[in-house]
């Protein structure tokens, strides 16, 4: 497609994310999420296009008490975040320090968007049908709605807002403002969806331990992402997560009927 089209700019947003599976499929995930983003790497190099490759807050451990930033030490937890890391480094490995086009990797976290399987699609789905919820309370992070994402890795490459100028080369963060809790989160989505008018059968979310809910990965603790870098670079600041979620969940639940249970099947 690249040798077909030309590209000046090329976004690597492929990725094995099922967290679990990956620990059973470390080969397949090692393969996407670590050989792939070197290959990509080396298309943009050839092509001398801009690329700009998409990673992870689990490429650290959790076990920060402030948030990481870009050269915090990457100690992955699991078969996911291995194989993040090893992404990052093949991506670079080709790119080295001086790209022949603009190159970046930009970590973010707890992603929700439109038209696929999300953290707040399953919640709407679940709290739907039942009268209440235990969810995660002791693992911290920064929501992202992918809209917002999509507007700071064009601005990265100088392809929106003012001055139509590339960033300087590197790994960024990028989050939406403010850390909470996969517990705080489900409240908040409870209580923006029914400020929605929607009506559901939960009328609780209770807090468990990650002990309380066993799952085959290991996941960080805390990894909340500083984006100062990020924030200097563009010159703004990312808006808070909650401001995000009213106006995901505003069109989320303006859908047709048809299309709100595609979405719902697919969480």
């Amino acid at each position: 497609a690249a040798e077909r089209g030309a590209p000046t700019a090329i976004f690597n947003c492929a990725a094995f994310t099922q967290v679990d599976a990956c620990e059973s499929q470390e080969a397949l995930a090692q393969g996407v999420n670590g050989d792939g983003p070197g290959h990509v790497a080396a298309l943009a190099q050839r092509h001398r296009a801009a690329v700009l490759h998409v990673s992870t807050d689990y490429v650290f451990a959790g076990d920060a008490a402030v948030p990481y930033d870009e050269e915090a030490p990457c100690q992955p937890l699991g078969a996911y975040g291995r194989s993040k890391r090893r992404g990052e480094e093949s991506f670079w490995s080709v790119c080295g320090t001086t790209p022949a086009a603009p190159a970046f990797v930009v970590r973010t976290a707890w992603l929700f968007g439109h038209g696929g399987k999300n953290f707040v699609s399953t919640m709407l789905r679940l709290m739907g049908t039942r009268p209440r919820l235990q969810v995660v309370a002791d693992q911290i992070g920064r929501p992202t709605f992918c809209d917002d994402l999509a507007d700071a890795m064009l601005r990265l490459l100088g392809l929106a807002g003012e001055g139509g100028r590339p960033a300087a080369s590197g790994t960024y963060h990028f989050a939406n403002a403010g850390q909470v809790s996969w517990h705080g989160f489900a409240a908040e989505i409870l209580a923006q969806a029914r400020a929605c008018g929607q009506q559901l059968t939960c009328t609780r979310v209770e807090p468990i331990t990650s002990a309380d809910f066993p799952t085959p990965a290991r996941r960080p603790a805390y990894s909340v992402l500083s984006t100062a870098k990020l924030d200097a670079a563009l010159q703004r600041r990312p808006r808070p997560w909650q401001a995000a979620l009213q106006q995901y969940l505003a069109a989320e639940l303006a859908a047709p009927a048809s299309t709100l249970t595609q979405t719902q099947r697919q969480a």
